[in-house]
């Protein structure tokens, strides 16, 4: 067994898909109607279809799992989400772990958490 894709669930598909294509490169795979497939295997789901999938409330920035992208240069990451996402969240700004890792962590556009940081 392997694990093929993580799914999140956003509001509006276009503007998730130029979120995630901006900021990270990501292009679409396969669009299938409100259920959008990344390249890197992250898919993005329509806050409806999966509202109805589940019959429950989706709850953003529930803090219970992060997305985690590793960039070289953080410094210019962090210019780029600044200057296209002005409004962005933050969780934990511009920081130095412990062990020497930079990192930042933020929410998306739907409250779906981020975190970049600089490989190991």
């Amino acid at each position: 067994m392997k694990l093929k894709n993580i799914l999140i669930v956003v509001k509006d598909i276009e503007k998730s898909k130029q979120f995630y294509h901006e900021l990270f490169g990501l292009d679409m795979a396969l669009d299938n109607d409100g259920n959008v497939i990344l390249t890197e295997g992250l898919v993005l789901q329509d806050e409806k279809i999966w509202r109805k999938f589940l019959e429950k409330d989706i709850i953003p920035e529930s803090n219970s799992c992060e997305l985690y992208f590793e960039e070289q240069d953080i410094e210019a990451f962090i210019e780029k989400l600044e200057k296209l996402y002005p409004e962005v969240r933050y969780v934990n700004r511009f920081m130095t772990h412990s062990w020497g890792q930079k990192a930042v962590r933020f929410y998306d556009l739907d409250g779906n958490l981020i975190e970049v940081g600089t490989p190991m």
